[in-house]
């Protein structure tokens, strides 16, 4: 512990004497310093123990030491050893009157007791004090170590760091949720700091930032190198870290940086093999794929999996919805395969699981974060300065190891709708349960059919005619002229007269399917047709 006045009135080579405030001996003493200034204040900096012989002090002026040691106290001065038989045979009445008022604990030092050896007596505690701190953090450093290297995960690591510090200890990973924690209990106090953990992400590494709570102190440190992040640690005490706790937080940030440093390096290495066994797997070799994935990826070929497809706007959107996948996999021990391709990300992860679970959430996330931003249900198209965070995923159906090659292209097909449409997420099965009819909203599609109709709509707009709705009927009736003729309210003749013209202005004839089918696919996409057509048989 640090040297306090109590313990140097209890040195019994210093025979020092209590004078006044005897009641504040329990305060730190950070020096001990002698001074004979009438103002020694501008050259304190807190914490001293202040020697005196009132050498240059009217010590027996009430007016005068009350304002002396107000200053002193004020200045942080924690107490006043003054010395008798020098200057004063005594400590005056006026100086002990003055100490008392103001609170400040006053000592009377005997004339045999040199200010020297209550400096050295100060300077000797404070030196074994730190001494004992630098061992201890040295003793918890190897504990730490022993932990991190043991292979029983973070888990160990943070039981040894919160006993050290008589505390909690909580570790974070990229997404800002809670990996591990010790004890047990405090994984719900870690939980609600995770918007903290968020803000303090967005700092260059290395940072850390103190919360307080109603119970206790919570310091957070980032993990990583450089400026990017790994994670974060949180250490929840009862009061301020002391040196021997600091140097066991800075242990513990060391030795999680290094295992998060190491864990990055080994997931390289993985990713390296998982694009060699997606490659296999493309390929249509997956006996191939599974004999090189072996343990690691081996399970996940085991097993219904979805193929998914990521693609962003801007540089940082995989990064983060990578991070979230691996986040969401590491919780819960499933095996992902997450391939980079530029700015696309390739996933294969368990049908079901938590992952595909977290795909989804990020989706709905940012879909839910544009429309609050555009006041829409669901934005036609992201404001530009959120358009760099975008990520737009699309998303297989259940696939296995021989039809991987299928499911990459439902992904590819999802993923164009996705963009098509301005959606986060598309899942290929809703294109197999939908329509058609809605993928015609693209813009070439619409430009294609009013080219196509073009002549037709210019020939009704002279007044020669209805071609444009007399073709919708005869389509919609799969071209049974009678019933077409019928529902147009002409006769039979003046319909077919109609679509020759039809054909002499297209130069096109309607006897062909594929001509029949696009006409019908122009109409469609250029106008709110009545509900119950449906399209002809082609």
């Amino acid at each position: 512990m640090p040297p306090t006045l109590a313990s140097l009135v209890q040195h019994s080579a210093l025979r020092l004497r209590v004078r006044a405030a005897a009641d504040r001996l329990d305060v730190p003493v950070r020096w001990a310093h002698a001074s004979e200034l009438p103002d020694p204040v501008p050259y304190m900096e807190g914490g001293e123990f202040l020697l005196v012989t009132a050498t240059n002090l009217d010590a027996e002026n009430p007016e005068a030491m009350r304002r002396y040691v107000r200053r002193l106290a004020g200045a942080g001065v924690v107490g006043l050893g003054f010395a008798v038989g020098v200057n004063y045979d005594e400590v005056p009445r006026a100086l002990i009157d003055a100490a008392e008022e103001a609170g400040l604990p006053l000592l009377e030092v005997p004339r045999r007791t040199p200010f020297i050896a209550i400096a050295k007596a100060v300077s000797s505690t404070i030196a074994a004090d730190q001494y004992q701190a630098v061992t201890a953090g040295f003793a918890a450093q190897r504990e730490l170590t022993k932990a991190a290297v043991s292979g029983d995960g973070p888990g160990e690591l943070l039981a040894r760091l919160a006993a050290h510090v008589d505390g909690w200890a909580a570790l974070y990973d990229t997404s800002g949720a809670v990996v591990a924690s010790a004890p047990e209990w405090a994984a719900r106090r870690a939980a609600r700091l995770t918007p903290d953990v968020e803000r303090l992400r967005e700092r260059p590494a290395p940072a850390s930032v103190v919360v307080g709570g109603t119970d206790d102190r919570v310091e957070l440190q980032t993990l990583g190198t450089g400026r990017r992040v790994r994670g974060a640690l949180a250490v929840g005490t009862g009061a301020a870290l002391g040196t021997a706790e600091r140097y066991a937080v800075h242990s513990a940030v060391a030795l999680l940086t290094l295992t998060t440093a190491r864990s990055r390096s080994l997931q390289d290495a993985e990713q390296r093999l998982g694009a060699a066994v997606l490659r296999m797997l493309l390929a249509g070799r997956p006996d191939h794929a599974r004999a090189v994935a072996g343990d690691l990826y081996g399970g996940l070929l085991d097993a219904p999996f979805r193929l998914l497809i990521a693609e962003a706007d801007g540089p940082r959107a995989p990064v983060a919805l990578g991070e979230a996948l691996e986040a969401a996999a590491f919780r819960t021990g499933e095996a992902l395969l997450a391939v980079p391709e530029g700015d696309r990300l390739v996933v294969l992860a368990a049908d079901g699981g938590a992952v595909v679970a977290a795909c989804t959430v990020h989706a709905e996330a940012q879909e839910a974060r544009e429309a609050r931003e555009t006041g829409e249900a669901r934005p036609a198209r992201a404001p530009a300065a959120q358009e760099e965070d975008r990520v737009i995923v699309g998303l297989s159906a259940p696939s296995g190891p021989t039809s991987v090659s299928a499911a990459y292209k439902q992904a590819e097909q999802a993923l164009s709708v996705a963009r098509r449409r301005s959606r986060a997420l598309v899942e290929h099965e809703e294109l197999v349960a939908g329509s058609v009819l809605p993928l015609l909203a693209d813009d070439a599609v619409r430009a294609f059919a009013d080219g196509m109709l073009r002549a037709l709509r210019e020939h009704d707009a002279k007044g020669r005619g209805d071609l444009v709705a007399s073709l919708r009927a005869w389509l919609s009736h799969h071209g049974q002229w009678d019933a077409a003729a019928a529902d147009l309210g002409v006769h039979r003749h003046t319909l077919r007269y109609r679509m020759r013209r039809v054909e002499e202005i297209l130069g096109r004839s309607l006897d062909d399917p594929d001509v029949r089918m696009e006409l019908w696919l122009a109409l469609k996409a250029t106008s709110t047709p009545p509900a119950q057509e449906t399209p002809p048989g082609l």
